[in-house]
């Protein structure tokens, strides 16, 4: 009887033992799963696929947009058919290239709203290989996307798993078994990817006429236009949010000067918006030929004495001038850079100012600056910058925004360049020194609240050249430009310029802006633990129903010959 009741009594505690490990097991799953941040089981959200397009007979960008993958960290070994993600400190030229190699789905960024809580060595990395990126074309589909709580849940999770690979076999396997989690992306959209080549271009003219006639013409021009690794996200502050800021506040400050008879100088001052300088300038090659091969009658077939482009001013204190020859003595050209180096040197001896010569490669399909357009047509000219060399990635990424803006700087340069125009056109050499006969001060002086103001206008849309003739805030955008060119000057006219569909300069490609589901699934190691737990219970409280009276009975009867 003692036997008996000893083994069933065993049983029992060994039921109890395993009906308490299958709890605890359960328990540390819920508490490690409770650890990390919630997460729903599905959530869309809108991602933007990187530039697809082909200029001068090349292809750039990626030219695949479906996606059914699972997610993982760049730091994984294996790559293959996965859905590789990054945040921008993890994109690097070396990453994008092995996920080339290892024939991965996809790609996909997550970039902060926030770009200036990025360090800015991350920043520079990022530009280096965005610009990197951009230079071919690959069938991988990229995706960038801004963060948000959930993207980076996923994140975190796909970076624990890749750390938990080096650790030791039971902890992989008990994590692959209970903890682990994995995100199945899947961008579904079959439609097949069309070319888009019936872009208009716009560029804007407008001048502010001298005293005379047959006076010379000075053209004072910039690109709006922005350029980055996906449209949807390409803001351009610096490049060149920075040359359209300044070039509307020098329209504002002349249009004073010009609108007295007594402060009208002889010349022409003439201001141009130029579209798709991302795109090899094809707005200012195109309002060339109108100007020069189709209009009867055009400034610029008179004497230009030369033209200034305003690219990529608003950051560091150097100064270059990018000529495609250097300017000979006494004309126009070299006098007014003369002037600048004058104004600099009196006012701002800590900026650099330098002449970068670079002459043009006429075997090259495409040219460096905007000035180039000009020089090939015998038009002197030359280009602004704070970049002394043209391949910058800093001409063109996502992360150009208005934490890359210095506005002080950005000032600066536009009061340098306004100081050395008024010099060379008013002929203030003999009143004194720049630094004494100073011309924008006061109430003539750079307005820092306007400034912010257009840069923040500038900014409130991507300014892509495949966007701006498509979406109404973009079209408003270039609408507005055109209204603050016809509030200070004059013969202000609008060039819409449409490509030839037989033989376009440039073709662009739809489906840049897609909707992406995110899938949370466990493992299927995950589904045979959950099923053994499960099983192991049912068992358990089977065995304990089944023999529930016997065991009570016994142990009742152990109890009472106890007390006896």
């Amino acid at each position: 009887m003692g036997d008996r009741l000893a083994k069933t009594t065993g049983r029992v505690i060994m039921s109890l033992k395993a009906v308490g490990v299958a709890v605890v097991l359960l328990l540390c799953a819920q508490c490690l799963h409770g650890s990390a941040l919630p997460a729903v089981s599905s959530y869309e959200f809108t991602a933007y696929r990187m530039q697809q397009y082909n200029l001068a007979q090349r292809k750039h960008g990626c030219h695949g947009a479906i996606v059914v993958a699972e997610a993982r960290s760049a730091d994984e070994p294996v790559l293959t058919r996965r859905c590789v993600i990054m945040k921008v400190p993890d994109f690097t030229t070396e990453k994008y290239l092995e996920a080339q190699k290892q024939n991965a789905a996809a790609i996909l960024i997550l970039v902060p709203k926030n770009t200036s809580s990025i360090p800015p060595v991350s920043v520079q990395s990022f530009m280096v290989s965005e610009r990197e990126t951009l230079q071919t074309e690959t069938l991988m589909p990229v995706y960038v996307v801004p963060e948000d709580e959930q993207l980076l849940y996923m994140y975190e999770e796909v970076k624990q798993a890749a750390a938990s690979r080096t650790s030791s076999i039971f902890i992989r396997v008990l994590r692959s078994m209970i903890t682990a989690t994995a995100f199945q992306i899947l961008v579904s959209n079959n439609a097949p990817i069309k070319a888009t080549t019936d872009i208009s271009i716009v560029t804007l003219e407008g001048v502010l006429p001298g005293a005379g006639e047959d006076v010379p013409t000075i053209l004072i021009t910039a690109h709006y236009d922005s350029y980055g690794l996906t449209p949807w996200l390409s803001y351009g502050a610096d490049s060149n949010g920075s040359g359209v800021t300044i070039l509307l506040e020098l329209m504002r400050l002349f249009q004073k000067l010009y609108s007295s008879p007594r402060t009208r100088p002889r010349y022409n001052l003439m201001f141009s918006l130029t579209g798709s300088g991302k795109y090899n300038f094809l707005g200012t090659k195109r309002w060339i030929e109108e100007n020069l091969d189709h209009a009867e009658s055009s400034l610029l077939h008179d004497n230009v004495a030369f033209v200034v482009c305003l690219d990529t001013l608003a950051n560091a204190d150097e100064l270059y001038m990018h000529v495609s020859r250097p300017p000979k003595n006494a004309t126009p050209m070299h006098s007014f850079i003369q002037h600048l180096e004058e104004v600099v040197s009196s006012r701002f001896p800590w900026v650099k100012v330098g002449l970068v010569h670079k002459k043009i490669n006429l075997v090259e399909s495409t040219v460096a600056w905007e000035h180039e357009r000009y020089s090939l047509r015998r038009i002197p000219g030359f280009t602004l910058s704070h970049l002394e060399d043209p391949k910058s990635e800093l001409r063109g990424s996502i992360l150009d925004t208005v934490s890359q803006v210095d506005f002080r700087k950005m000032k600066r340069n536009g009061i340098i360049i306004a100081e050395a125009l008024a010099q060379f056109i008013y002929n203030l050499s003999d009143k004194g020194s720049p630094k004494d006969v100073q011309v924008f001060k006061g109430q003539m002086d750079f307005q820092d609240s306007r400034m912010s103001s257009l840069m923040s206008f500038l900014m409130s849309v991507p300014r892509a050249t495949q966007l701006l003739d498509r979406e109404p805030g973009h079209i408003l955008l270039v609408s507005s430009l055109e209204h603050e060119f016809k509030r200070y000057l004059q013969q202000v006219h609008r060039h819409d310029f449409r490509q030839d569909r037989r033989d376009p300069d440039i073709t662009f490609f739809d489906q840049m802006e897609q909707p992406v589901v995110m899938y949370r699934v466990k493992p299927a190691a995950f589904d045979l633990f959950l099923g053994g737990c499960i099983a192991a219970y049912l068992g358990i409280v089977y065995y304990a129903i089944q023999n529930f009276g016997c065991v009570y009975t016994k142990l009742k009867a152990a109890v009472k010959t106890k007390h006896q």
